[in-house]
């Protein structure tokens, strides 16, 4: 491309992805790429890390009635009358608390390949949902016989109780709790974990 060359504008763009995700292509054209990444070689396949990340958006200025009725599943019948009000209400995204810190968006979860650190799967959650309850989603038939590495969100049985069913050995963070606080033998683990 050129400098004088026409470029398309933002608004081109955004409306290619819109209806590039109303198709539900781009799982499609994800798997291809991660084939064709794949067949070349480029991932190692010797273990895997999983981790979620906060994606923020704008915050809502909803009220109480309003908030009650996008967390029972209809935001979409709201401000049927106010067009351009509708458009900047997120009503898929969700509030949650981390580290006694609010967050209100999204949450993207991934699985990478622990030696060449591309993405091998992924899913979108609102904020709300727990880093483990996406692990199961994120697992392929290929993973078996893998460590799976990922933070203590992820330490627990449920978990454990996954990764046994699908033959992927866990090489998660333990995590202490109040009354039952970390050995020095997990606190080790931890820190070799930690490196990965």
């Amino acid at each position: 491309m050129s400098s004088g060359d026409k470029v398309p504008d933002a608004r081109t763009i955004w409306l290619f992805k819109n209806r590039f995700i109303e198709k539900g292509l781009e799982n499609t054209l994800f798997q291809q790429f991660h084939d064709y990444l794949d067949h070349r070689g480029m991932f190692i396949n010797e273990g895997q890390i999983i981790d979620a990340s906060f994606v923020e958006v704008p915050r809502q200025r909803n009220n109480r009635d309003e908030n009650k009725q996008v967390k029972d599943g209809k935001g979409d019948e709201l401000w049927e009358n106010e067009p351009y009000k509708k458009r900047q209400k997120d009503v898929d995204a969700r509030w949650t608390k981390k580290n006694e810190e609010t967050h209100y968006g999204y949450k993207d979860h991934a699985k990478v390949d622990a030696g060449s650190k591309l993405i091998s799967s992924y899913t979108v959650t609102d904020a709300s949902v727990h880093d483990s309850q996406a692990a199961e989603p994120l697992l392929q038939p290929s993973d078996k016989g893998q460590p799976l590495f990922a933070d203590s969100a992820y330490f627990g049985e449920p978990t454990d109780k996954l990764l046994k069913t699908n033959k992927i050995t866990p090489q998660i963070i333990a995590k202490g709790y109040k009354n039952k606080p970390l050995t020095d033998i997990q606190k080790l683990g931890n820190q070799i974990l930690s490196r990965v």
